[in-house]
């Protein structure tokens, strides 16, 4: 984790983190996979790695996009509790396919790192992923139920 309390430029870099989420391309992407997109079981994960899927392109943006953000903070260029605080909607989707991360790591080893890191690591991750599994949970599977 990072060793130094959050500061300008850990706001600035934040700040630019947000502006990029509100690109147009990428608010229908984020659209697509954060709020249209609760897998329910592999095959749906499946699916959608499927280059002629409708949500592909969506799914590959907004996956590599926080794998990018979450790296950041995993690598102490962004101190990591601010920015995980500022960065729900990666967890959210973590907490989606979090039952699924051993058979997606079966053909991609490294998927979600990041992601998986902010979600278990900083104590903002681990706290909202609790948040959404009691919010969302009746549309989320769970671990014990994967």
């Amino acid at each position: 984790m990072a060793d130094h309390a959050p500061g300008f430029h850990d706001a600035e870099l934040i700040l630019r983190l947000y502006e990029m989420r509100r690109e147009e391309v990428m608010r229908k992407s984020r659209d697509a996979i954060s709020f249209g997109y609760w897998p329910q079981s592999m095959d749906d994960i499946v699916a959608i790695l499927d280059f002629a899927h409708a949500d592909n392109a969506a799914w590959r943006q907004v996956v590599s996009y926080w794998e990018m953000v979450f790296g950041f903070g995993q690598r102490g260029i962004i101190e990591p509790e601010l920015l995980v605080e500022n960065s729900g909607e990666g967890i959210l989707l973590y907490t989606k396919v979090r039952p699924f991360l051993a058979q997606i790591r079966e053909n991609a080893p490294t998927a979600f790192q990041h992601t998986e890191w902010a979600a278990t690591q900083t104590e903002n991750g681990r706290q909202r992923v609790e948040f959404f599994e009691n919010r969302f949970g009746d549309q989320l599977v769970l671990p014990a139920n994967a």
